[in-house]
């Protein structure tokens, strides 16, 4: 599970990541980007988001949010994330083709990102 300090919790941490209005996309999840801090003593956090529109089971929601959540737990312990100088807040959201996708190619879509963000 992804440490809660690892984690966007407020709506006000939400609405400011998107109202910076970077965003990068591949074709399975797109990641909003928020503004950028050069404080060293804040880490960066991550969000997740699966709307209704994504499917209507909440199971399916679920899982999804779960897979992230793990794809991003390890990038963090794996110091992919933890590379940037700065603080920066994403914002993970899923397409539609990412309900039957496996974990892996999960995590080499949101790497890519990752690389694509630096």
């Amino acid at each position: 599970m992804l440490p809660k300090k690892y984690r966007l919790k407020n709506s006000k941490a939400f609405d400011a990541t998107y109202k910076n209005h970077k965003i990068v996309s591949n074709s399975f999840l797109t990641i909003y980007i928020g503004k950028e801090k050069k404080d060293f003593d804040t880490i960066t956090k991550c969000g997740f988001v699966v709307s209704k529109k994504y499917h209507k089971r909440a199971v399916k929601r679920n899982r999804i949010k779960r897979l992230m959540r793990e794809v991003c737990r390890l990038a963090i312990k794996g110091n992919s994330l933890g590379n940037l100088n700065k603080y920066m807040s994403f914002i993970v959201l899923p397409k539609e083709n990412t309900l039957g996708i496996k974990y892996c190619e999960l995590e080499s879509a949101f790497q890519q990102l990752v690389k694509r963000v630096r």
